[in-house]
C-alpha cells in the first residue's frame, strides 16, 4: 500500500512538472496565460482602430507578442499611420508599439 501511494504521489509530480514546463515561457514563446493576454490586446487594438473614423482600419493587421503590438498593412497617408499608432498605444497593456505601416 505504501509503495502504490509513493508511486500516485511520484507520478502525479512528473505530470505536473511536464505540464508547468510545457506552458512555459521562453524568450520567444509564452505561456497559455499571456497568449490569452496578448489576444486580448490585440482584440482591444483592433476595436480601438475601428472606433477612429480618420483611419481605415480594415487595411491594418495588429499582432501582440508579450506586450508588444506590431501593426501592418496600408494607410493613406503618413498622418494616419501616426495616429493608428497614437491609438495603439493608449490601450491597456500595451507595452510599445512597432509600426510597420506603409503609406499606399
Amino acid at each position: 500500500m505504501k509503495i502504490a501511494k509513493s508511486l500516485a504521489a511520484l507520478l502525479g509530480a512528473i505530470i505536473m512538472t511536464i505540464a508547468v514546463a510545457g506552458c512555459s515561457p521562453t524568450a520567444k514563446t509564452e505561456g497559455t496565460g499571456g497568449y490569452i493576454d496578448d489576444s486580448v490586446i490585440t482584440t482591444k487594438v483592433k476595436a480601438a482602430l475601428l472606433g477612429e473614423k480618420t483611419i481605415r482600419s480594415t487595411q491594418i493587421t495588429v499582432t501582440t507578442f508579450k506586450g508588444k503590438v506590431q501593426l501592418s498593412g496600408f494607410v493613406r497617408s503618413k498622418d494616419e499611420s501616426n495616429a493608428a499608432e497614437d491609438v495603439a498605444k493608449t490601450v491597456v497593456g500595451v507595452h510599445s508599439v512597432e509600426n510597420s505601416l506603409l503609406v499606399k
